[in-house]
């Protein structure tokens, strides 16, 4: 059995939580190593013996805080279910959250260290969750069991990341409800 020094879990929770706020301060920017240090009066050192880097800690902060931020529906219908979600994901990136992951998503496109941190903390997570969604409906059979839920995620929740990065188009409810239906009904015409 391995042994878990306190020290080092307060150690990691205090830099998460420095990082956290500073994520909410100023976003990605404001959370460098030595603001992140300052804050939790943790070192450099011991910072860099955890993670490879500020973009790594940032995105296990914000992925850990935002775990529980997007609740997910019940309302007893997968059309229902799926379309509210779409909603709050949505609102959840039209707002400051949505600036900090959209930095997050920018930054570890070219940093092969913190990718890994936020696939795990924050993707994963998130990608699980809808799963929770996709399971139910495929047990209600109101999904077709041929689309992988994989898919069904990137169909519904894939667009919102598009708009949000390029600014094309809104971020709105009524934005999210057009997405989702057209996702859940299909483009084309019935034959």
């Amino acid at each position: 059995m391995t042994r878990v020094n306190p020290r080092s879990v307060r150690a990691h929770n205090d830099v998460l939580a420095a990082t956290m706020a500073l994520l909410d301060e100023g976003g990605l920017p404001a959370a460098t190593v030595d603001a992140i240090s300052a804050r939790s009066g943790v070192s450099k050192a011991t910072i860099y013996k955890h993670w490879p880097n500020r973009t790594a800690v940032a995105a296990e902060a914000f992925g850990l805080r935002m775990a529980d931020a997007i609740p997910l529906p019940d309302t007893g219908n997968a059309r229902d279910d799926l379309a509210e979600q779409v909603r709050r994901v949505s609102a959840f990136y039209a707002g400051h959250s949505g600036r900090v992951f959209a930095q997050l998503l920018a930054a570890t496109v070219a940093d092969p260290e913190a990718a890994p941190y936020f696939r795990e903390f924050f993707l994963d997570g998130r990608r699980q969750a809808i799963g929770v969604l996709w399971d139910r409906a495929l047990a209600r059979a109101e999904v077709r069991s041929s689309v992988s839920v994989e898919t069904a995620i990137d169909l519904l929740f894939g667009p919102l990341i598009f708009r949000l990065l390029s600014g094309h188009a809104p971020l709105t409810a009524a934005e999210a409800d057009a997405l989702s239906a057209a996702a859940l009904t299909g483009l084309l015409p019935n034959t």
